[in-house]
């Protein structure tokens, strides 16, 4: 775990602004995995050209559905992959529909933080389906507000998204832990004031909130 700030006070903070996706949320995408064997693609081939910033940007600003959004990939792996149009669109639909799931130890954290009187935003590079994903999960009311970059039109590490978050908790920045996966994120973060946290496991969260291991 990485701290990026520390304080005399136990727990120098009032909410916990925190990431979905390799956080809270996992993928499982060894279905994709299987399929890109068989079309004789290196693995991960697909997620790449669908998290290209000219493909997945307009999808996580909310400028395009993610129907359109699996459309282009598969257009693109179709004109870069010498594929059959068919074989690519089976490649984008099994991106965009891998199964996903909570990790229950990083829920059960969140909700203890609520419950000590912490507010809980998340905040999120998502698509327009992030609100149907979280009922899915059950997680629907995990947080106390949502801030998805497909709604507020602002991505991270853009330091717009981290002021809305802030705004909604109703904290200053430096009154808000923040937690991410993503090293660069953490630092925009970091950079208005808040205490970052890069997290690579749940103990990074319970050791950052003062909870027992």
């Amino acid at each position: 775990m990485t701290t990026t700030r520390e304080s005399a006070a136990p727990r120098p903070f009032d909410a916990v602004l925190c990431d979905l996706d390799n956080v809270i949320r996992f993928y499982d995408t060894s279905g994709l995995a299987e399929l890109e064997r068989a079309a004789a693609l290196p693995v991960g081939t697909t997620e790449e050209v669908a998290f290209s910033p000219e493909l997945d940007g307009p999808a996580l600003l909310g400028r395009v559905t993610v129907a359109q959004w699996v459309e282009s990939v598969a257009t693109a792996l179709a004109a870069g992959g010498g594929m059959s149009g068919a074989t690519a669109r089976a490649l984008a639909t099994a991106f965009a529909e891998a199964p996903f799931a909570a990790d229950e130890a990083v829920v059960g954290v969140l909700r203890a933080a609520r419950a000590a009187g912490l507010v809980l935003v998340l905040v999120t590079n998502a698509t327009q389906q992030l609100e149907d994903d979280l009922v899915s999960m059950g997680l629907s009311d995990l947080a106390d507000h949502v801030v998805s970059s497909a709604r507020v039109g602002v991505a991270k590490p853009d330091r717009g998204i981290y002021e809305i978050a802030a705004g909604r908790a109703g904290v200053a920045p430096e009154r808000c832990l923040f937690v991410d996966d993503r090293r660069e994120n953490v630092e925009a973060a970091v950079a208005l004031g808040m205490t970052g946290v890069h997290y690579r496991e749940p103990a990074d969260l319970r050791a950052a909130l003062g909870f027992p291991a």
